[in-house]
């Protein structure tokens, strides 16, 4: 049997990751291979049941946490994988790429470590492919459904799709770019999600039934009419394509592009589309202006490339590393991480995460190197994190390519520049990794469809999905804005849900959030 008070006696441990070094020679995603499940066994003995997890609440897809825990405690990984598999169609996916907001809302999480519920999930994710247990499920004998165009083959759209084609319904999937997975495909780095997996459970989503159609851009090679009249429901699943671009001098420069661009090319590369992207960092001294984990995924891409150098440039003042008085248990807190790439850019030359304010209250965490005064927002020759640093604008050089970057310490509150902090930092390729700002504009099938954009730049719906379009609904980030990819899945779960109530009068589809709900915050 397993331990039960594990909680106060095993201490919180992490799944093993290569050497920083040897990963920045590959692609390959950065974990130590086979070394995950003689782990989590004694983690998930960790979880203490509690009599109200809020795990569950942090999670928009309700994954059974404690449930999974106990059955991975007590070995019975095929219950486990039953139990992870009802909420969740791709925790393979998840278990690589989510923040786990689910372990912020731990209950040890109040005044300790988290249980590792994300190393847990993704070993009975693995092992549940390993034993066939995550085989495919086609509609057996499926009653007479509908016809549903899938409009996007990000995580919102394919799990749409497979829970619609599990429930009987003749699904097609249209997707714009050459192969399907939106930006699990060209967004995601294979470091932190390898290809195959992608196309392993696309090759599910087809052995059930769901057909694709890639290449095919919606409201141009096919129109809304034309969806219309050959679907009886339409999904539209297309993201929030549409990036935030700082209003300074000089991003129209060659050698400025937005972050999403440059990891599509990288990603095009891995999938020997190109021996080499045409906005390559090799050699090249390399600013990512942005702090989350888009930012992250351009470090380590643009390492693995051979730049000279890399600097990333934070906006926000470096955060404390245990939740601060404003961020309570259980929300999920802004406090100081660390990515695998911020590893390996500090393993290739020991640079150091620097703050640009001086005061004390702010700056790099616990054993790292402070700026302090004239040295403020210093970097390395191999580059460096400056944290509550606002870009100023990029400067050209005699060629008109950019040559450098400007930047300065952030104002408290407003995070304008703080003048006389300027200073400029050399670049020949400047990524700008500060996130999006809803489904891009201007596309000629919302207009097709009868679809409206809010004030907030999203697709307009209802609470339940619908739009004024009778039979279109909204999944994802098109609807919700950039989100995580638990919620896209979350999403597409539900859209499924209400695309079979509309078809059919009722559903047996679990639906798990509604259109109006949020993350836990303040």
């Amino acid at each position: 049997m397993a331990e039960r008070m594990a909680f106060l006696t095993t201490p919180r441990a992490e799944r093993a990751r290569r050497d920083a070094r040897e990963r920045l020679g590959d692609r390959r995603e950065v974990y130590r291979p086979g070394e995950l499940l003689p782990l989590v066994g004694g983690q998930a003995e960790r979880c203490m049941d509690c009599g109200l997890p809020f795990c569950h609440a942090a999670c928009p897809l309700g994954n059974l946490v404690p449930e999974w825990n106990r059955l991975v405690a007590d070995a019975d990984w095929r219950a486990a994988a039953a139990r992870l598999l009802a909420t969740n169609n791709f925790p393979e996916f998840t278990g690589r790429l989510c923040p786990a907001p689910c372990e912020s809302a731990c209950v040890l999480a109040i005044d300790g470590d988290a249980v590792t519920i994300k190393n847990v999930e993704l070993a009975i994710a693995d092992r549940a492919w390993a034993e066939g247990w995550d085989a495919a499920q086609p509609p057996e004998r499926p009653e007479p459904g509908g016809r549903v165009a899938v409009i996007g083959s990000g995580p919102a759209g394919l799990a749409a799709a497979q829970q619609l084609t599990r429930a009987g319904h003749a699904t097609t999937v249209y997707e714009r770019a050459d192969r399907a997975g939106g930006l699990l495909r060209y967004g995601i780095p294979p470091f932190r999600l390898e290809k195959h997996r992608l196309e392993r459970r696309l090759a599910q989503l087809r052995a059930e039934g769901t057909e694709f159609r890639t290449g095919v851009w919606a409201g141009r090679d096919v129109t809304g009419e034309q969806l219309r009249a050959g679907y009886d429901a339409v999904v539209v699943a297309v993201g929030a394509g549409a990036w935030r671009v700082p209003a300074v001098p000089g991003c129209e420069l060659a050698g400025v592009h937005p972050a999403m661009e440059y990891l599509t090319w990288a990603n095009r590369v891995d999938e020997g589309d190109r021996a080499v992207s045409p906005l390559s960092a090799r050699g090249r001294r390399v600013v990512v202006v942005g702090g989350g984990d888009t930012a992250s995924d351009c470090l380590g891409t643009a390492l693995r490339e051979g730049a000279a150098s890399v600097t990333q440039l934070d906006i926000n003042p470096c955060p404390p590393e245990r939740r601060g008085p404003g961020q309570p248990w259980p929300v999920h807190p802004k406090v100081y991480r660390e990515t695998t790439s911020h590893e390996e850019l500090a393993g290739r030359a020991g640079a150091s995460s620097l703050s640009l304010s001086s005061s004390g209250e702010e700056g790099a965490s616990s054993g790292e190197e402070r700026a302090t005064s004239g040295e403020e927002g210093r970097s390395s020759s191999a580059g460096g994190r400056v944290f509550a640093a606002v870009t100023v604008g990029f400067e050209p050089g005699p060629d008109g390519r950019l040559a450098a970057v400007r930047y300065a310490e952030a104002e408290p509150g407003d995070r304008g520049p703080r003048a006389g902090t300027e200073r400029v930092l050399p670049a020949q390729l400047a990524l700008l990794a500060l996130g999006f700002v809803g489904p891009e504009p201007d596309q000629p099938l919302y207009a097709q469809l009868g679809l409206g954009i809010g004030p907030e730049g999203t697709l307009e719906r209802d609470d339940g999905f619908g739009t004024a379009a009778d039979g279109v609904f909204v999944a994802g980030d098109a609807g919700r804005g950039q989100s995580l990819i638990v919620w896209a899945i979350a999403e597409g779960r539900a859209a499924a849900a209400a695309v079979d109530r509309y078809l059919r009068g009722r559903t047996e589809l679990p639906s798990p959030v509604r259109a109006s709900a949020r993350a836990l915050t303040l």
